[in-house]
């Protein structure tokens, strides 16, 4: 069991130079959780997508379905109280914060490729490189 942010969750199901190596973090260990925070952010990446061009709406739809299916059962609401902990204790955001606060919660590693999470969170956090290592 491991927990992903959504660039790892991202990497794995659109079309990506990092996609092959998300992949194969996701075969070393399929047991990803995820805080709810993910599909937000998923919907912002997608968003992305959208507008330049690299996926019509109905791909962007259909991309979402097939990983909200694949993280149905795995998604978590983290406590306030320790997504604030972890902020005030580092410069992360929110946002990073909760994915962070959810691996901890969890005993588990956060697999991530954010430089600041990594450096602030060395003891926890592991690129995808270092997971697979």
């Amino acid at each position: 069991m491991i927990v992903v942010d959504s660039n790892v969750i991202a990497y794995c199901w659109l079309n990506s130079p990092m996609a092959a190596l998300a992949q194969r973090v996701r075969v070393k260990d399929p047991d990803w959780q995820v805080p709810v925070l993910w599909r937000s952010e998923m919907r912002s990446i997608l968003a992305g997508y959208l507008r330049d061009g690299s996926l019509s709406a109905t791909q962007a739809r259909r991309v979402m379905r097939q990983i909200e299916e694949a993280l149905a059962g795995c998604e978590h609401l983290v406590s306030s109280d320790a997504v604030l902990k972890v902020v005030d204790a580092t410069r992360l955001s929110a946002y990073d914060a909760e994915f962070v606060a959810l691996a901890k919660e969890l005993s588990v590693p956060l697999v991530t490729e954010d430089k600041g999470v990594l450096k602030a969170f060395p003891e926890a956090a592991l690129s995808m490189e270092g997971f697979l290592a």
